[in-house]
């Protein structure tokens, strides 16, 4: 449990959407930024912009590093996952009769920048049904690959169900048919293993806030050596400012205005506490806390839980028959000082896919700083709940 600064004790159990508490030394990070070297990076040559400047870059080197990937130049910071999948989708040059191959887990932050080219590019996108267990058929995928497939985009971890996709074998179809493959990797960046080289990955995509520790405010876009993308954003870089369009080089073709230089920091601090605690370890907690989670849940008449048996990350959505979702959020904030997240979660065709499209559901996600005493307290809090409405 966390003691918040107005001193109310809260459960925090929204860690797919953002990771809480954050680390010390994330904090520490950026109030050290904030306090000796808030300078812009990469616009003066003095001492302060050169800190600034170096820190960032560092944490390219990091993430590159961290993640597989050779190309520490093509790591692109922006302002969240959300913004990187945008400048990975828009950012390739579609036409007309393009098709996208995708799966009905993707977030809207795929969704809709998807539908928006089907609107203004007249491109066709295929959304696969995946299915709610761990099982995913490749070979179904596969079919719906046409000779006009111009992306394969799939999300690594449902931040729904917490549904694992097989990113390794989807990468290998993908290099096999020449198409480019984006994954976004919002729920499983700082969890799961990912390295781009040898997942034949083209694009990857994940917010700092979650997974990774690091502030909000915070994403990366990393951008394979054969991918060539149309920047979403023009406007200073801080070098080439001569020419009249963007510089053709990485990042700054992408990385146009100042830079989050104190949530850079902090999300290099962030990755650091994630190494230092090693993913291994990171997961095996969050698949304890699950399983303890799951049990307890399916032993509570009229309750339902959602998503595959044990190959999951650490979400479980619920609904409780016959009390809607937010009611059920509303008294565990408000009752036993539990925060959950209720509703579609931004995933209207993973709920589709569930089948809880009409009612939503009550999300529980944990992370690394959760304990077992945590999830007991909840699960005896939804007992209560139950007990209230049928006992």
């Amino acid at each position: 449990m966390k003691q918040l600064n107005w001193g109310v004790i809260v459960i925090y159990l929204d860690q797919a959407a953002s990771s809480f508490p954050k680390p010390d030394e994330v904090i520490h990070a950026m109030t050290e930024v904030m306090t000796e070297y808030a300078a812009n990076p990469g616009r003066g040559g003095h001492a302060l912009s050169m800190r600034a400047g170096s820190i960032i870059d560092r944490t390219r080197q990091e993430m590159a590093t961290f993640f597989g990937f050779d190309h520490p130049e093509r790591v692109c910071f922006t302002s969240n996952a959300t913004a990187a999948l945008n400048q990975a989708i828009k950012g390739l040059p579609f036409e007309k009769g393009d098709h996208v191959l995708t799966t009905s887990y993707e977030h809207n932050s795929v969704r809709r920048p998807l539908e928006y080219l089907k609107k203004t590019k007249g491109i066709q996108v295929d959304y696969v049904n995946t299915g709610e267990t761990e099982a995913f058929d490749l070979e179904a995928f596969a079919k719906k690959i046409t000779p006009y497939t111009k992306l394969i985009v799939v999300s690594h971890g449902s931040n729904l169900t917490g549904k694992i996709m097989p990113i390794e074998l989807i990468g290998e179809l993908a290099r096999e048919k020449n198409i480019p493959f984006l994954v976004d990797a919002a729920q499983t960046a700082g969890i799961l293993p990912i390295h781009m080289t040898k997942m034949n990955i083209d694009l990857l995509a994940f917010p700092g806030h979650k997974g990774l520790l690091g502030p909000q405010g915070t994403g990366v876009l990393l951008v394979g050596k054969e991918i060539h993308l149309t920047p979403i954003h023009h406007g200073g870089t801080g070098s080439s400012s001569e020419l009249i369009d963007q510089p053709d080089s990485l990042p700054e073709r992408l990385e146009s205005g100042t830079l989050n230089t104190p949530g850079i920091a902090g999300l290099l601090a962030g990755l650091t506490a994630v190494k230092a605690m090693g993913i291994d370890s990171i997961r095996a907690h969050e698949k304890r806390l699950t399983e303890l989670l799951i049990r307890g849940l399916e032993n509570i008449q009229f309750v339902t839980t959602y998503g595959p048996i044990t190959d999951r990350l650490g979400v479980v959505p619920f609904t409780i028959e016959g009390i809607d979702s937010h009611e059920i959020a509303i008294i565990l904030d408000q009752h036993y000082k539990i925060a959950v997240r209720a509703g579609l979660h931004c995933t209207p065709l993973g709920h589709e896919t569930i089948g809880t499209s009409s009612q939503g559901t009550v999300r529980i996600s944990v992370g690394p700083y959760n304990t077992e005493e945590e999830i007991l307290k909840v699960i005896e809090a939804i007992e209560e709940i139950v007990d209230g409405y049928f006992g």
